[in-house]
């Protein structure tokens, strides 16, 4: 019985009793696409593709179709990128470098296209003929939106509102002297008694003090003297 190969990866399944003697260098190769799969990042030049290209797994053997994260480079024109064979199921992480719009495709399903310069995370759906490849997010910059009320990540002044931080009717506006007042003193933790005042003690801490009779006619002279 002749070996066999994963439907989405291309990874080798040697019979039983097959390969005395080579199934060492078939499960290394092996391992090289399991890695590639799972971790692999690589660069998808486009230089001689043209307009299209097809992006392969092959059975048993490395190919550029394996690799996870998608860094596409050197197009000379928008390009369709194929995904084969069109009933593999695929997740990519594409990063767009190539100069163009790019787009991807398995069969006469939905295609997605990454543009020039964005990020994105696709699969395919290995649907065959009827392929279909699907965006979970074509520009990662976007996940954040207004709609499930995080922020627009571009505008300070919109991220406030839809955080529900907006100056002036969620949060106060800075302000410098009310920082500075803040700083130079140490506040008191509760309230004082009816009748106290707010004193200091020369280094920088407040409280709440019971005002002498001294002060308390100082503070009705001057109320006198200036009309207050």
């Amino acid at each position: 019985m002749p070996s066999t190969y994963t439907a989405n990866g291309g990874i080798e399944k040697i019979a039983t009793g097959e390969q005395s003697g080579t199934w060492g260098d078939t499960t290394n190769t092996n391992f090289d696409i399991l890695d590639r799969i799972t971790n692999g990042v690589g660069t998808i030049n486009l230089s001689a593709s043209g307009s299209a290209h097809t992006l392969t797994t092959a059975d048993g053997a490395l190919s550029d179709g394996m690799y996870k994260v998608l860094v596409l480079s050197g197009a000379t024109e928008a390009c369709t990128i194929t995904v084969a064979p069109n009933t593999a199921q695929k997740i990519y992480f594409v990063d767009n470098n190539s100069g163009f719009n790019c787009t991807f495709t398995q069969g006469t399903g939905a295609d997605v296209t990454i543009s020039n310069g964005e990020t994105g995370i696709i699969y395919c759906n290995g649907g065959g003929d009827a392929g279909a490849v699907i965006a979970i997010a074509e520009d990662l910059s976007n996940l954040l939106v207004s709609t499930n009320n995080l922020s627009d990540v571009a505008s300070a002044t919109t991220a406030r509102t839809n955080l529900g931080v907006a100056v002036g009717s969620d949060v106060l506006a800075y302000d410098a002297n009310l920082q500075a007042f803040v700083n130079a003193f140490t506040l008191p933790t509760s309230d004082g008694t009816s009748g106290q005042v707010l004193s200091t003690d020369g280094s920088g801490t407040l409280s709440f003090s019971t005002a002498s009779s001294v002060s308390k006619g100082f503070v009705v002279g001057m109320s006198i003297v200036f009309g207050a």
